[in-house]
């Protein structure tokens, strides 16, 4: 090999080197996909009802899994059912170890059809480990407000068969209890998935 080959091999080398380099210190961090939180980060409001056990729900005790939060009900025909199978294939993308850190909390907008146990029962034909959560009127609505939480009910042919017009996004709560994503109803999976992994990677194990 002649000294100028030798010279334009090494000259090509070093170009790639400083190009990867550049790569690396310019590159942008990666940043989430969902709808996000301005920093200061908001606290989650406490959020505290009955299992369908009757054992007690704190959000607060969640501290260090991440909270998926969506508001529904039971008999909702379209966006409820939508969003947690969405829920469902989310988690199914995560390695085991990280589902375990991750937890999908349900919370009804129509207390007098849904008891703890009903909700329960229904949000279990998704993923048994889904918490659906229910109580007094008086304590939800203060939940409802906490959250900017819509709800009204619209007559339907009979007493018993209104729907429920509600605010139809999930919130995702990280490990330290603040609002940091919000996704809107019919987010892709996908999306999901990528800030859940980066949000998973960017907080420690739970002790």
């Amino acid at each position: 090999m002649d000294r100028k080959t030798l010279l334009v091999g090494l000259g090509a080398l070093l170009l790639i080197l400083l190009v990867a380099g550049a790569v690396v210190l310019f590159a942008k961090p990666a940043s989430f996909l969902g709808t996000t939180y301005g920093e200061p980060y908001p606290v989650a409001s406490e959020i505290e009802l009955s299992r369908s056990d009757g054992s007690n729900f704190r959000l607060s005790e969640m501290r260090g899994d991440i909270v998926l939060l969506f508001f529904g009900y039971t008999s909702c025909p379209d966006v409820c059912p939508t969003t947690l199978a969405e829920l469902k294939l989310a988690l199914a993308e995560l390695k085991e170890a990280e589902v375990a850190r991750v937890k999908v909390v349900f919370v009804t907008v129509d207390p007098v059809r849904d008891t703890p146990e009903r909700v329960q029962e229904y949000v279990d034909h998704f993923n048994t480990a889904f918490i659906g959560l229910s109580g007094p009127q008086a304590e939800l609505v203060k939940i409802w407000q906490a959250y900017g939480v819509y709800s009204e009910s619209v007559p339907g042919e009979s007493a018993a068969s209104y729907i429920v017009n509600h605010t139809a996004r999930t919130t995702l709560i990280d490990p330290q209890g603040n609002m940091r994503i919000s996704f809107s109803y019919d987010t892709p999976v996908d999306t999901i998935v990528h800030d859940l992994k980066l949000m998973l990677k960017n907080q420690p194990d739970r002790q």
